[in-house]
C-alpha cells in the first residue's frame, strides 16, 4: 500500500471521519461502518484532504483534465480543496465546478457554480464515497448537457475517496465498477474498505477493528459484496 494511502486511513480515523458502529445508509442498507466527508470542517483537515485527492487523481488520471466537478452539497469543498492542491503540488491551474440544487433565473443564472464547462473540456468528478451509483445519475447528464453538443465535454473519470467494494444497483458488482461500465469512465477511489480493514485490523496494539467488529464487517459483504 503506497504510503500516502495509509496516512489517508489514519487521517479518516483521526478525523471522525470514518465511523464504525451501526448505520442506515442512503440506499436502505444496514451497514457496520460509515464514512462522512461533512466532518472535515478545519482548514487543515481540508488542506489535508485536498492532497490526499490530488495524489490519487494524479497517479490515476495525469494531467490531462480542465475541470474537477464536485456534486452539490459535499463535493463543493472537495473540489475547492483538490484544485488548491493540485496546484501546490503539481503546479497546474484546475478550474472547480459543482451544481446548483435549483437553477437560478437571476445575477448569476444557470445551474452551474464556480467554472463553466465548455466545448473540449475533459472533466473529473469528485465525491466523497458512492455505495450504489445513486449520485452519479443525477451529475452525468448536468455535465454532458454543457457544451452544447452530445460528445462537447470528456469526463474523464471519477474520484471518490473511499471504495465501500460492496455491489451497485443493478448487478453484483462493485458500484465503481458498475459505474464504468454503463458510462464509459474509470471510477477509482483513494482506499479501497479492503485496505481500511488491512491496515486498521492489523495494526498492533492499536487494533481500531476488533474480531468482533471484522465478523460484522465479514458478514456485511457477505450479504452486499461485490462478486
Amino acid at each position: 500500500m503506497e504510503r500516502y494511502k495509509k496516512e489517508f486511513i489514519d487521517f479518516m480515523v483521526e478525523c471522525r471521519v470514518l465511523k464504525f458502529g451501526s448505520f442506515t445508509l442512503k440506499s436502505g442498507r444496514h451497514s457496520p461502518f460509515f464514512m462522512n466527508a461533512g466532518a472535515y470542517v478545519t482548514g487543515s483537515q481540508l488542506g489535508r484532504l485536498g492532497k490526499f485527492y490530488a495524489q490519487a487523481i494524479h497517479d490515476n488520471f495525469g494531467d490531462d483534465f480542465d475541470v474537477l466537478f464536485g456534486p452539490a452539497y459535499k463535493g463543493i469543498p472537495l473540489s475547492v480543496a483538490t484544485v488548491i492542491a493540485y496546484h501546490e503540488l503539481y503546479g497546474k491551474e484546475i478550474r472547480y465546478c459543482s451544481n446548483r440544487k435549483e437553477i437560478k433565473d437571476h445575477g448569476d443564472t444557470g445551474i452551474l457554480l464556480g467554472s463553466s464547462i465548455g466545448v473540449g473540456d475533459r472533466v473529473v468528478i469528485i465525491e466523497d464515497v458512492t455505495t450504489s451509483g445513486k449520485s452519479i445519475e443525477e451529475t452525468y447528464p448536468i455535465i454532458k448537457a454543457q457544451g452544447n453538443a452530445p460528445d462537447a465535454v470528456k469526463i474523464v473519470g471519477l474520484m471518490v475517496s473511499l471504495n465501500r467494494m460492496e455491489r451497485g444497483l443493478e448487478t453484483t458488482k462493485c458500484a465503481l465498477d458498475e459505474i464504468t461500465e454503463r458510462y464509459g469512465f474509470p471510477a477509482r477511489a483513494i482506499v479501497s474498505m479492503q485496505d481500511v480493514v488491512d491496515a486498521l485490523y492489523t495494526d498492533g496494539d492499536r487494533k481500531i477493528i476488533t474480531d468482533e467488529l471484522k465478523k460484522e464487517i465479514d458478514a456485511y459483504y457477505h450479504e452486499w459484496g461485490a462478486r
